[in-house]
Order: C-alpha cells, then sequence, then structure tokens
C-alpha cells in the first residue's frame, strides 16, 4: 500500500521549517498501518513563490465577501519556503526513507502554463492536481462561514456541474500526474439527484490525461463519511483503466495512512492488483502488498 497524500502543516496553523525527523515520523507512522511508501504532497499555495506567481488572482471575482475571504486566506497560508521543503525531503530520501517529494497543485484557471513553469525547476517526484475552490468558492473549507454559506445560494447541480468542468480542464492542462480526491464537491453531503453523469466526465477526464485517480480515506474524516472516490466513480475509473494511488490526505501525524486496511479491502474488493508509485514524474506500477523498487531502471 502507499499513503500518496500527505500534508506537514494543518490548515491554519502558520508553517514551520520542516525536518527530517518529522518525515521519519510519518514514515514510522505508515509502516505501522502496512503502508510501505508515502509521499510529501505540501499545497503549492502555502509557499512564498506561489505568492510570487499567483498572488491576487483573486482580484477580479465580483463578490467582496468571497474576495475578502480568499484573500484572508491565502495570506495565511503562503508563507513557507519550497526550497527548504525540497531539501527536507531530498535529504529524507538520500537517508533511505521510503519518501517521494511530492506537491498538490490546484488549479488556477488560465495560469497553469505558469505553474508548469515553477515546479519544473524541481526535482519532484509526482504531483496531485485537485480543485478546492471554484472561482473564488472554497467549497470543502468546513471552517469559513463564508465559504459554507454559499451553499444555501447555489444549486447542488450547478456546484457539480461546475467542479466537474473544472477537474476537467485541470485534467487536460497536463500539469499534474494524479488526480486527489476525485469528488471532493461531496465533502459536504450535498450530491445531485443524478450524479451519473458527473462520474462519468470525471473518469473520462482522468483516462483522457493519463492521470492516475487517487483512492483516499480523508473523505471518512468529513461531513460526507465516504471515501472518495464514491463506488460507482471508482468503478468507472477502474472500467476505463485508470491507474490508481492510494491516500490518508493527513494534516497531523496521526492521520498518515488513516483507514489503509480500509482501502486495501475495497481495492481487493474491486480486484486491483496494483497500483501505482512514481520515480521523478515517471510511472512505476506496483504489487498492492509489495514495496516500491526505491531505485527502480531508467524508463
Amino acid at each position: 500500500m502507499l499513503d500518496y497524500h500527505l500534508h506537514l502543516w494543518p490548515h491554519g496553523q502558520r508553517d514551520t521549517a520542516p525536518t527530517l525527523d518529522e518525515v521519519a515520523a510519518y514514515c514510522d507512522r505508515a509502516a505501522t498501518a502496512g503502508v510501505a511508501e508515502i509521499a510529501l504532497t505540501e499545497h503549492l499555495f502555502r509557499f512564498a513563490q506561489a505568492d510570487h506567481l499567483l498572488g491576487g488572482w483573486w482580484e477580479e471575482e465580483p463578490d467582496a465577501a468571497l474576495r475578502a475571504s480568499m484573500a484572508g486566506y491565502w495570506e495565511n497560508h503562503a508563507r513557507a519556503d519550497l526550497d527548504a521543503y525540497v531539501d527536507c525531503v531530498l535529504e529524507a530520501k538520500a537517508a533511505g526513507l521510503p519518501v517521494v517529494l511530492g506537491l498538490e497543485v490546484d488549479y488556477y484557471r488560465g495560469h497553469m502554463d505558469e505553474v508548469a513553469a515553477l515546479v519544473e525547476g524541481y526535482p519532484f517526484d509526482v504531483l496531485l492536481g485537485s480543485v478546492h475552490w471554484l472561482g473564488t468558492w472554497r467549497f470543502d473549507d468546513l471552517d469559513d462561514a463564508v465559504s459554507m454559506g454559499e451553499w444555501s445560494t447555489r444549486t447542488v447541480d450547478a456546484a457539480w456541474g461546475d467542479y466537474t468542468t473544472a477537474v476537467e480542464e485541470l485534467a487536460a492542462s497536463g500539469a499534474c500526474d494524479v488526480l486527489a480526491h476525485p469528488d471532493l464537491i461531496k465533502v459536504t453531503g450535498h450530491r445531485p439527484a443524478a450524479p451519473g453523469e458527473c462520474w462519468d466526465r470525471l473518469a473520462e477526464a482522468a483516462s483522457a490525461s493519463g492521470m492516475a485517480a487517487e483512492v483516499s480515506s480523508a473523505g471518512w474524516r468529513k461531513p460526507v463519511a465516504e471515501a472518495y472516490p464514491a463506488p460507482p466513480l471508482l468503478r468507472r475509473l477502474l472500467d476505463r483503466n485508470v491507474p490508481l494511488t492510494t491516500a490518508s490526505d493527513a494534516h497531523r501525524l496521526p492521520d498518515v495512512a488513516d483507514r489503509a486496511a480500509d482501502l486495501r479491502r475495497i481495492l481487493v474488493d474491486e480486484g486491483v492488483e496494483q497500483l501505482r508509485a512514481f520515480r521523478a514524474r515517471r510511472p512505476l506500477d506496483v504489487p498492492l502488498d509489495a514495496p516500491p523498487d526505491r531505485h527502480p531502471p531508467p524508463s
């Protein structure tokens, strides 16, 4: 098993310099749950380098409350140093820890070429692509009253449709390797009466782009109380031969490899025998229960 979606800092906590001991603790916690390799995948927007590149993108938002909410959220997060983060994970790799260097890249409409140019300068193993906001609406920010209030002003069908379109655009950009929490829009428990069209489009977006898709336990810790993706979406992904990673999306040590055994059970029941790992953004398929080769031959 893998845990290919991990963060070093909780949202709302000011970033501190990452340390080798911190990464080692994540690896130890994962190993006790039967996870053979982890990927550190901090959010791009938590780094000052992203602020220099993207800061202010929310200024075109006509809704003053949403604009102010996003500006405050961004200012609170964009403080860490990307070089220090990369150096720490590279140090962990050099020490033989079973970790790969990753990043979670949110979708910035009209700016993905700039994002791709920024990350190209770093030795990332895997890039997760995610949609956490529609325009400036952070639909999954459960602690933000402005964001949660938007659910009462929009229809569920429109929210799901907008989210699906954003995922399609993200996948088509070719900027990332793995589609993180593919149906995150369900996080609050709001579901359309007939989600099948969105599920079909999400699965096709992953398939057409060549991306892997993430099977994540994080949804069990949210109001929706369900893993990502929902079973019908997982089946659609498998029917289209989309490779899979597994993840906890932990933001703190106790959640690392959360419910990894439950994720494994889901995959075994679906007949999944291998997962998709990455080295230098090149795919590496590994047996479900075997550790990836730390030094696979170049492809």
